[in-house]
């Protein structure tokens, strides 16, 4: 029997420079010279614990939307690094949905929501959405419009939209949660942070509220 240690894969090494120096031009230079998508995607769900985080680092980088997968399962990784990972890198895969112009049409749309400029917002994730129904950001993007501008059951029917397309995502679990709130639903509301904690279970906001919740109804 050999007992010769498993040699670590390049990734760790160049994961533990990037550590060091912080240089992510570099990183993802790197990572792309030696690693497909495909393998990476292997090790963030087979490799050791630096290589998963390593590795779910690189798809948040490099990652198209076919990676929604990948980052979705690490989620529930056993390691709270590759969940923080995970969490803070899958937005941007979803954002690489769609066609460039598409892509750019989003990226306007988030600003027009930042800069409080609701219903230009939610007028131009409509076109975006009858130019690309699937695009499960746009129907997100558009249910926070119309949750500002307290269109609460519109705001819900996309939450519900964005959830079919993508099962991952979790803040439009967590808007679902809040329309129903709105609309004084506490029960379905419930449902809703909860459905948003089995895709993400590391929100401890929303855990709160779901014990608030369930409190409240237990002593009714």
């Amino acid at each position: 029997m050999n007992d010769a240690p498993v040699k670590a894969p390049q990734l760790d090494a160049i994961y533990q420079e990037y550590l060091t120096n912080e240089t992510s031009a570099r990183f993802v230079a790197e990572v792309s010279r030696h690693y497909t998508l495909g393998t990476l995607a292997r090790l963030a769900a087979c490799g050791s614990r630096t290589t998963r985080r390593a590795a779910v680092l690189s798809i948040g980088f490099l990652g198209s939307y076919e990676s929604n997968d990948v980052m979705g399962r690490a989620l529930h990784d056993s390691d709270r690094v590759v969940r923080v990972l995970a969490e803070n890198s899958i937005r941007e895969v979803w954002y690489r949905d769609g066609s460039e112009q598409q892509r750019q049409e989003l990226q306007c749309i988030i600003r027009l929501n930042n800069a409080q400029r609701f219903e230009q917002a939610a007028r131009d994730a409509t076109c975006l959405i009858q130019e690309a129904d699937g695009f499960a950001e746009a129907w997100n993007q558009r249910a926070i419009a119309y949750y500002q501008m307290e269109r609460f059951r519109d705001s819900l029917c996309d939450c519900q939209q964005a959830i079919e397309r993508n099962p991952y995502h979790f803040p439009a679990a967590i808007g679902m949660g809040h329309c129903h709130l709105e609309v004084f639903d506490a029960v379905a509301a419930l449902e809703g942070f909860r459905l948003a904690l089995s895709i993400n279970p590391d929100m401890e906001n929303v855990r709160a509220q779901v014990g608030y919740l369930q409190r409240t109804l237990e002593g009714r």
